[in-house]
């Protein structure tokens, strides 16, 4: 695979010079890269899964390496593998229950793949279409987004079972790996979409002349936000300016032109302002197992706040975001240190900067995210719905394999 190998250099090259922000940018490059990945790989005629498992582990194990403290790369690559045992362990029940299985197109190539009708859904679809029934049918109609294929078409019983009889050990290989591409074209469209199916909910959680409170920048918060305005709920924001990198400018910006009423507020206000806000609303960095959030920097102080004035504090987040791990995990790398020139000029304070030399040097620490305990979270809005901390260890549960959570 020369030319997968050669963009999986220049993906990693770009994960570790942080040329890429935000988790779903990420997220979404990375499983574009595997489907590459699996589209290219050459199976063999036995273990057809380990190969491919073995491949998105290899893969995956750069990309995790690449930017440890991005953890939706690594829950993606979980997600993918994911994908493939459950492919593999639908065609495995098929062929023990000796279901006819069709054979696929030839053609391995990855834009084929996409829009290929079969004679019934792979396991991924139809595990995506299950998890969209915890959603509620005001939000979302049942199996929105289930492809027309879901039909099974009329064939022959007799042609059908002189083809499994004559069909070599190659169609097996292909079927899989176009059923193993179909779930994470799925996938692709799950994360792509996750703003807006976050976005619908905003109705139900937003009343009328509400004062909403939210710190730094996220692209969730803000469609979440302008979804209520849109449907005429006039409600004022309150928004922490997230300093050092002040990531709240830029959305209060944003939601100025969208037309709510925001107000900036600093970051050690929030005490001060909280007893005038109805709701905390932030994003989430990611989502570990036991219900903790990693945020912005700051985040825990506004959660603190929110508890002891007895104020919700909500979180959205795609699942692309929910980790399978835990905060106490040594794999987990909860932070990252930024450069100190956030914070102070390096020419005005050269003269007392940590030069190692000796005791009463200056020492800069600027830390990029917080942890929010689970104690401190009053519920999760994803793209399947709200739920409670306590949950999301077992919707983790629908995404993951125990075999994956240590790559």
């Amino acid at each position: 695979m020369p030319d997968v190998q050669s963009t999986v250099v220049e993906f990693v090259n770009k994960l570790r010079k942080r040329k890429i922000e935000g988790s779903q940018a990420t997220a979404k490059c990375t499983v574009e890269l595997l489907r590459s990945v699996i589209s290219y790989q050459r199976v063999p005629h036995a273990n057809q899964a380990a190969a491919l498992i073995d491949a998105v582990k290899a893969v995956g194990q750069q990309l995790v390496a690449a930017n440890p403290v991005e953890l939706a790369v690594g829950n993606v690559v979980r997600r993918v593998l994911h994908i493939i045992r459950e492919e593999d362990l639908s065609l495995t029940t098929a062929a023990m229950a000796g279901l006819d299985l069709l054979d696929a197109s030839d053609d391995d190539d990855v834009d084929n793949c996409k829009g290929i009708g079969y004679p019934a859904m792979s396991a991924a679809v139809v595990a995506a279409a299950a998890r969209s029934t915890l959603r509620p049918p005001s939000l979302q109609t049942l199996l929105e987004g289930t492809p027309e294929s879901a039909t099974v078409p009329y064939t022959s019983s007799s042609g059908a079972d002189s083809e499994s009889k004559t069909a070599d050990k190659s169609s097996l290989t292909r079927k899989l790996k176009h059923d193993v591409i179909e779930g994470v074209n799925q996938l692709i469209h799950e994360i792509a979409g996750c703003h807006e199916q976050i976005a619908e909910q905003a109705i139900e959680h937003i009343h009328q002349n509400e004062v909403i409170l939210t710190l730094g920048s996220s692209r969730t918060v803000l469609e979440f936000l302008c979804a209520a305005k849109e449907k005429k709920r006039s409600f004022r924001v309150f928004v922490a300016e997230g300093a050092p990198r002040y990531q709240g400018h830029l959305l209060a910006k944003e939601l100025v032109a969208r037309g709510l009423q925001t107000t900036v507020i600093t970051d050690s206000a929030v005490f001060a302002m909280i007893s005038r806000v109805n709701m905390v609303i932030i994003g989430a960095h990611a989502v570990m197992a036991n219900g903790g959030v990693i945020g912005p920097v700051g985040v825990n102080m506004a959660a603190l706040a929110a508890k002891k004035h007895a104020v919700p504090f909500v979180v959205l987040a795609g699942s692309h975001k929910l980790c399978p791990l835990y905060p106490h995990n040594p794999e987990v790398l909860l932070n990252e240190l930024r450069s100190p020139s956030e914070l102070l000029d390096f020419g005005e304070f050269s003269d007392c900067l940590d030069s190692g030399a000796g005791s009463g040097s200056l020492q800069v620490v600027n830390p990029t995210f917080d942890y929010v305990p689970p104690n401190l979270v009053s519920l999760f809005i994803t793209d399947t719905g709200g739920h409670n901390p306590s949950y999301m260890y077992r919707l983790i549960a629908d995404y993951y394999s125990a075999d994956d959570l240590v790559m």
